[in-house]
């Protein structure tokens, strides 16, 4: 890295652009060899880790950090799919449960690895100041880009989520 206050912007330009494009060859790669959006993959998964392989739609939004309404049509999506179903609750029959079929495990099994866990793994391998340091640094980049109200749930992907679902 230069020192010169140019050379910084650039290169921070040049670090944001490297980080946009590897969400959209991430997502591109993930619809070609899974035929998943990471927003999908992500419920998947949610479902798989679950003893039971369910969860309510209410949930999964709280889980994903998304409106029940955005669970409600990547569950839809997935159901058509036939990787997940939907059943009356055992214990409450005003709720829905979703649950993971054997084919929706099989696609979390073949699945490549998701941008975010990727992430996590180097992040957790951090110091903590290093953390720390990176969370306010990229809050501050959220804040600088006027986005720090918007909307956003921990699934690494180029578009937003209610984008992704349109191309399935």
């Amino acid at each position: 890295m230069t020192g010169s206050p140019v050379d910084r912007v650039d290169e921070s330009l040049i670090a944001l652009r490297r980080i946009l494009r590897a969400t959209a060859l991430y997502d591109r790669d993930l619809a070609s060899s899974a035929g998943v959006t990471p927003a999908q993959l992500r419920v998947l998964q949610i479902l798989h880790g679950r003893p039971g392989g369910s969860f309510t739609p209410k949930g999964l939004a709280v889980q994903m950090g998304v409106a029940q309404a955005t669970v409600t049509a990547i569950t839809d999506k997935l159901e058509r799919a036939g990787w997940i179903t939907r059943h009356r609750s055992a214990t409450d029959r005003r709720q829905t449960d979703v649950v993971i079929t054997d084919t929706g495990r099989a696609v979390v099994r073949d699945a490549p690895d998701a941008l975010q866990q990727r992430f996590v793994r180097a992040f957790g391998q951090m110091a903590d100041w290093e953390q720390a340091q990176l969370l306010a640094s990229l809050e501050r980049v959220a804040a600088m880009l006027d986005a720090e109200d918007i909307d956003a749930s921990p699934v690494l992907t180029a578009g937003d989520i209610h984008t992704a679902q349109k191309r399935h």
